[in-house]
C-alpha cells in the first residue's frame, strides 16, 4: 500500500475486493484518513484524492461508500474515539480493583494518548475539522458528531462516582467534577502539544488529577 500523501498522480494498483467485502474497503478508507490525520494534524489533508491514493483506488470509487469528505472524516474520527475508549478501558481493567487506581490509570492513559498521537489528538479534541460548519451544512449527522467521545467521558464519570462511593474522593458532584477533570486534562494535553518550549513542572499530571478529582 502506498504511503504517499500527495494528491497528484495515478493511484497505485490495487486488487479489487471480492464480492461482499465492501465494508472492508470502507474500513480501509477510514484507516487512510486516520493515517493522513496522524501525519499532518490537518483535516484539510483528508481529500478524496489523497485518501483514494493512499488506499490504491480511484477517487470516484469512494462515492460508493461515502458521499463527501466530511463523512470520511466522521468515520475516521468515530474509529479513533472507539480505539482510545477501548485502550482506556484496557488500562483501567489492568489497574486492579481499587477505584482510585482505576481512575488514575484512565487519566494517565488519556494524557499518554495525547503525547503519543498529538496530531490525531488535536483533530479529535481540538475541533480542527470544524464540526460546527460540517453540521451546519448537513454534511454529517448531528447526533453522530455529538456522540464522539461520550463513551470515554461516561467512563470517567463512572470511575469518579466509584471513588466517591468508597470514600477515596471528596467530590460532591461526580458528574460535573468529571467534566471539569476532563476539561483540565484536555487543557494540559493541548498545551503540551502546542507549547513545546515551556518547561512543565514535575508531577503536573498527578497534581492536576488529584486536585480536580478531589482525591
Amino acid at each position: 500500500m502506498s504511503t504517499s500523501t500527495t494528491d497528484g498522480g495515478a493511484p497505485p494498483a490495487r486488487r479489487r475486493n471480492p464480492r461482499g467485502e465492501g465494508e472492508r474497503l470502507k474500513g480501509e478508507i477510514s484507516d487512510a484518513a486516520l493515517a493522513l490525520l496522524d501525519e499532518t494534524g490537518d483535516a484539510g489533508a483528508v481529500t478524496l484524492r489523497a485518501v483514494a491514493r493512499r488506499v490504491g483506488i480511484s477517487a470516484p470509487s469512494i462515492y460508493g461508500h461515502f458521499e463527501n469528505r466530511q463523512q470520511i472524516l466522521l468515520a475516521a474520527l468515530t474509529r479513533a474515539f472507539a480505539e482510545i475508549d477501548a485502550e482506556l478501558r484496557r488500562v483501567v481493567e489492568a489497574a486492579g480493583p481499587e477505584s482510585r487506581d482505576r481512575l488514575l490509570a484512565l487519566c494517565e492513559g488519556y494524557l499518554d494518548f495525547a503525547r503519543a498521537r498529538p496530531h490525531r489528538y488535536l483533530v479529535m479534541y481540538g475541533g480542527v475539522w470544524n464540526a460546527a460548519q460540517d453540521m451546519a451544512d448537513d454534511a454529517v449527522p448531528r447526533d453522530e458528531v455529538a456522540a464522539l467521545g461520550i463513551a470515554t467521558l461516561e467512563l470517567l464519570q463512572e470511575l469518579l462516582a466509584a471513588c466517591v462511593a468508597d470514600g477515596s474522593s471528596q467530590s460532591t458532584d461526580p458528574d460535573a467534577d468529571a467534566i471539569a477533570l476532563w476539561v483540565a486534562m484536555h487543557g494540559l494535553a493541548h498545551q503540551r502539544i502546542v507549547s513545546t518550549a515551556f518547561t512543565w513542572p514535575p508531577g503536573i499530571d498527578s497534581r492536576l488529577v488529584a486536585r480536580m478529582a478531589y482525591i
